[in-house]
């Protein structure tokens, strides 16, 4: 069994890697003309695809009016497109667009370096046991 003070250590620490990663984003996002809630909403359309407002606001834990508004504000920036489905017209799938896409990728690069600099002060053992044991750590809470 873990004690207490190991878990409630790790618990800290991942929340505040987790603000530090949040604020790095946020700093980065700063220089795009989409906000964060969008950042989230374009990332869930760029990893899983076309998905329904309905879909997307269960992603986001957002209401679907919020998500409504949301895709709104994208689809004006043309950012993402509102397609009918074929086999029912009633479905709305939101689709990124190649704008969107562009967006999402530039920013996970510059996230990604950010990620990279911090690494500089590991050695390649420290950075693949740390990659083995995240991995590990996220299986265990999915």
């Amino acid at each position: 069994m873990h004690s207490q003070e190991t878990v409630a250590f790790l618990e800290k620490e991942l929340r505040f890697i987790s603000h530090l990663i949040k604020q790095k984003g946020r700093e980065i996002l700063s220089n795009y003309t989409i906000t964060p809630p969008q950042f989230i909403a374009l990332q869930w359309l760029h990893e899983k695809g076309d998905m329904t407002i309905g879909e997307l606001s269960n992603k986001m834990y957002l209401a679907f009016s919020t998500t409504t508004d949301l895709v709104d504000r994208m689809e004006k920036n043309e950012l993402v497109v509102r397609i009918r489905d074929e086999q029912d017209r009633r479905v709305v799938h939101i689709h990124l667009l190649q704008e969107g896409a562009r967006i999402i990728e530039e920013v996970i690069e510059k996230r990604q370096n950010y990620l990279h600099d911090v690494l500089l002060e590991f050695d390649e053992d420290e950075v693949n046991n740390l990659s083995k044991l995240l991995h590990k750590l996220h299986q265990q809470m999915q």
